[in-house]
């Protein structure tokens, strides 16, 4: 049930507080152009810094405003096994589809840990669990034999996001845990080199702005239109190097106030784009189409 273009949500603010009609604005704009599933409280939805009681409404206003249109994937992980349990839970009891469980940050657990942390919120959760590989914000990359003996060992862990930048990484999971557990590409770039080794989709930022084009690429490329997908992806491309000129969700989200589809409004630690990098953010829109008769 997982698979195809499925966006990496963000979580507008309005004056430092969730702005849930905004939110749900988004949630029927993703709908309305065809997205696959919805990702929300990810890394893109600033989870870091959003408190226990906005996480979970977050998660709840996504489910009530897609009405099982779309499945939702909810993002519960935490550097707490105890806490990401809880999350986990509380996404279940609202009615999500699926959580994103991203490894543990900062302290840094051995592949026994990694081990430990997930089956005990896959045996205490009944929901089918995405296991969410990101090196580069965690510190630690979850090896394939480690994913292989979740996968084997824990019936509701059902895939992974790899996010690791390895696609020989990608071809060893499909290898080692077969073909019914679920690869979702979690870098933009990467989507199509993935679902050439065994992958099934991606959970997208560039979604966030562009879904109707992350849908048709991955359309194209199921449909055995490779070339039309290779397309797609070539005119994506500066989009989503953009992007990620500075770190993720801070250029998506400046886009957004570009295009009046949010407030570009972020929480500390993250904050506004430096103006060299705007500059280059608006090119590349531009250059795209999207902020037609706007200066670069």
């Amino acid at each position: 049930m997982f698979n195809g273009a499925i966006v990496a949500i963000v979580t507008p603010f309005k004056n430092s507080s969730v702005d849930e009609n905004k939110l749900r604005e988004l949630v029927e704009f993703q709908i309305e152009n065809g997205i696959s599933g919805i990702v929300p409280c990810g890394t893109t939805g600033e989870s870091p810094t959003l408190d226990n009681e906005e996480h979970v409404r977050v998660i709840e206003i996504c489910i009530e405003t897609a009405k099982k249109r779309v499945p939702i994937i909810a993002g519960t992980g935490s550097n707490s096994t105890a806490e990401a349990i809880a999350l986990t839970k509380h996404a279940a009891e609202l009615g999500a589809d699926g959580a994103l469980v991203v490894t543990p940050y900062y302290n840094k657990p051995t592949q026994k840990g990694l081990y430990r942390h997930f089956k005990a919120i896959a045996d205490n959760c009944d929901i089918p669990i995405v296991l969410y590989n990101i090196e580069g914000r965690t510190a630690r990359n979850i090896d394939t034999d480690t994913v292989a003996k979740l996968s084997k060992d824990c019936k509701n862990i059902v895939g992974v996001k790899e996010a690791s930048g390895s696609l020989a990484q990608a071809k060893a999971v499909h290898e080692a845990c077969g073909k019914n557990f679920v690869i979702l590409s979690g870098d933009d770039a990467l989507t199509l080199p993935m679902m050439e080794l065994g992958g099934v989709g991606v959970i997208s930022v560039v979604a966030n702005i562009v879904p109707g084009d992350v849908v048709a690429m991955i359309n194209a490329f199921n449909a055995g239109k490779k070339k039309k997908a290779l397309e797609i992806d070539a005119k994506l491309a500066p989009l989503v190097k953009a992007m990620f000129i500075e770190t993720n969700p801070i250029p998506v989200k400046t886009a957004m106030g570009l295009l009046e589809m949010c407030s570009d409004e972020l929480r500390l630690p993250l904050c506004e784009m430096d103006a060299i990098n705007i500059e280059k953010l608006k090119l590349a829109m531009n250059n795209y189409g999207l902020l037609k008769g706007q200066p670069a």
